[in-house]
């Protein structure tokens, strides 16, 4: 008896979809036995194709973002690709489209057109700044999501100019809850046979992952201090959350919240008696004042570059106290817990003769594991899907000679 792949298994979905915000939702779901078809342009497809395309490797960029999927090209500006498109669409649980806004009612795809061929299907729109808005119309991308929606913020070092990060977190965090509202609406579709749009955003996202930091800088109507350390709470209820450099100059980072733990961590690192004779043995002082504040930190960072980060880090842990080291992406891949959880798996690529690093699955289903797959060659599921819905072999040839697939 084979293994189950997969939650998802018997979902079917169809993506006319580029980029990452707007794959990723259907990789993630292609990861869970999900049907994923997704549509490319005959000959050229995704133009991410080519995207970091190493020498002697397939491209990171869409292999990250495209795997477990078919791909099955079509001419969506000729009437017959239309036409197998809503034969797609007739029998799908989930289509999703991340064109510019109106692009797809232009091209006869839009949400209106599309329920009426199919009134349960879950209708994903993936766009730059929201439905509505001054800036609806406008395309959007990860950059522009992440300056707009405050997470420059929260790396920033006071006195330097604000800057987005090179990690596509806002695509990211879009594509994410792109997936969780494709599947909420799902459930509500097969308990009532009704689907409907789901509208999704990269400056959506982006305002969701600020989190409760966000909620507090409104309700203060001022934004959070930034630096190296993030001092939270009140004097009576302190907390911190703060990064500092070893004797080597290796990063790390600890948080606590409350005097309890802080008296417990600063005691662990042979602090304490220190910090108590330069009057923080309460961290509820620094609550209100810059210049005590500055000065913990400065004091922080002299007694952290007397030993090696692995021991502090150890010493913490020891006592309960939430510690790690900082790492690079490149530490991150070999982190042991990341290992040991498969949250970075190895895949062969046969074509390429190699075994690759990829992202694992951030899920582990008791039941019904996640399957790893790669991205599909272009067009290379043409045949078996046509197929399926009655075309000939002749029929399939003549579709292509006239570059309709």
């Amino acid at each position: 008896m084979s293994e189950p792949h997969g939650p998802l298994q018997g979902v079917r979905v169809v993506a006319c979809s580029t980029a990452q915000a707007g794959t990723v939702p259907y990789m993630l779901m292609a990861d869970l036995g999900a049907e994923v078809i997704k549509i490319e342009v005959p000959e050229g497809g995704d133009n991410s194709r080519g995207s970091t395309v190493l020498p002697g490797f397939p491209s990171t960029y869409f292999e990250t973002n495209n795997r477990g999927v078919k791909s099955l090209t079509l001419n969506l500006k000729t009437e017959e690709g239309r036409d197998i498109l809503r034969k797609l669409v007739a029998r799908a649980d989930i289509f999703g489209q991340n064109f510019r806004p109106g692009a797809a009612e232009k091209n006869g795809f839009g949400y209106d057109e599309l329920r009426r061929i199919n009134p349960k299907l879950v209708y994903i729109s993936i766009s730059g700044y929201g439905p509505k808005g001054p800036n609806a119309h406008l395309p959007g991308t990860d950059s522009m999501a992440q300056a707009l929606g405050g997470i420059a913020q929260a790396y920033a070092t006071p006195g330097q100019p604000l800057k987005t990060g090179i990690v596509s977190v806002a695509d990211e965090t879009c594509a994410i809850l792109a997936f969780g509202g494709a599947l909420a609406a799902l459930t509500y579709a097969r308990t009532t046979g009704i689907g409907q749009k789901v509208d999704c955003s990269l400056l959506g996202g982006q305002i969701r992952l600020m989190g409760w930091t966000l909620a507090t800088a409104m309700w203060r109507n001022r934004d959070p201090v930034t630096g190296q350390a993030r001092i939270t709470g009140t004097a009576e209820r302190p907390g911190i959350s703060a990064s500092f450099n070893d004797g080597d100059g290796k990063p790390l980072v600890f948080q606590l919240n409350g005097a309890r733990a802080w008296r417990s961590a600063m005691t662990a690192l042979g602090f304490y008696e220190r910090l108590e004779r330069e009057g923080f043995g309460d961290l509820g002082i620094v609550i209100d004042s810059e210049e005590k504040r500055a000065a913990l930190l400065s004091l922080l960072d002299e007694l952290f570059a007397t030993g090696p980060r692995d021991e502090w880090v150890a010493k913490l842990r020891a006592a309960d106290i939430v510690a790690a080291p900082i790492n690079t992406l490149l530490e991150a891949s070999n982190d042991p817990d990341v290992v040991a959880n498969g949250y970075v798996a190895e895949i062969d690529y046969p074509k390429y003769g190699k075994r690759l690093k990829v992202h694992g699955s951030p899920w582990q289903f008791s039941e019904t594991p996640a399957r790893i797959g790669t991205a599909p060659e272009l067009g290379a599921d043409n045949d078996a899907v046509l197929a399926e819905f009655g075309y000939t072999l002749a029929q399939i040839r003549d579709l292509r000679g006239r570059k309709i697939i």
